[in-house]
């Protein structure tokens, strides 16, 4: 079997797990184009609207070395610009391989629903796209290993109310620059978002729930595992954040609701 059949048969899955998990979000009710990366090439498989299959549209050269390995999410230049999840074909034989992909549509729809608007509300974004720096959400010299930090945000990871998180995070406040505070919360947002969201389909799925990140030595993953948590805690008290997530990240960056009822 040529490998772009036998790839475009394994998408097929996505369809599957989406008829299962549509009703858990939104977001879920919608898939990406995928690129599978493969000896410095991108095998590029999309579906027609509403569409259930995935067919093989074309190939093209990655614009820099890709690792196998690679779970992301980001604008394929050679395809119109059009977001999509990129991974390497080893996601298949992961058993929440197809969990993954779902992950990174969670980033596709941030990407067109908001996430370009919500960075220019950011220091660090503006600073780095001033500088021309296009890393900055992976290189960002967040000071992971000081103790204020690491304290607190060991502290803030095991929670058990709203309250007592939102105590911690004007602690966490207080201890942090500006700009890492912002950046503290981006990650929260955009990637503890996305594990929000693959966590639930997970226990839909029966499968492990994936809370990397909560042990030291931090890393931006523990964002992932401390965001997914905050959001947990806020859907409880407020549901329409988890689907509101412009309203949401106002909320996360805050930590209150203004005199009008709306976050600032």
């Amino acid at each position: 079997m040529d490998v772009r059949t036998r790839h475009a048969g394994q998408l097929q899955r996505v369809f599957e797990v989406q008829d299962g998990i549509r009703d858990l979000h939104p977001f879920l009710q919608r898939v990406f184009p995928i690129a599978l990366v493969e000896d410095g090439r991108f095998l590029i498989y999309d579906s027609e609207p509403d569409g259930r299959r995935y067919d093989f549209v074309r190939e093209a050269a990655t614009p820099m070395p890709i690792p196998r390995g690679v779970r992301a999410a980001f604008p394929l230049e050679s395809y119109g610009d059009r977001m999509a999840c990129v991974v390497t074909d080893d996601v298949f034989a992961e058993p929440d391989g197809v969990v993954t992909i779902f992950h990174e549509f969670v980033h596709c729809q941030q990407a067109e629903s908001c996430e370009p608007r919500l960075k220019q509300r950011l220091g660090v974004a503006r600073r780095a796209q001033a500088a021309g720096d296009h890393m900055w959400e992976l290189d960002h010299p967040f000071p992971y290993a000081a103790a204020d930090f690491v304290r607190l945000y060991e502290a803030f990871l095991t929670t058990g109310t709203l309250e007592e998180a939102e105590g911690v995070r004007r602690q966490l406040r207080g201890v942090l620059e500006g700009q890492d505070h912002e950046y503290m919360v981006w990650q929260e947002w955009k990637e503890g978002f996305a594990r929000f969201i693959e966590n639930r389909i997970c226990r839909r799925l029966g499968l492990p729930e994936n809370h990397g990140g909560r042990a030291r030595p931090f890393s931006r993953v523990a964002f992932y595992a401390g965001g997914a948590h905050y959001i947990g805690l806020l859907g409880a008290q407020d549901a329409g954040l988890i689907v509101q997530i412009e309203r949401l990240f106002e909320r996360m960056l805050v930590g209150r609701e203004d005199a009008f009822g709306h976050p600032r």
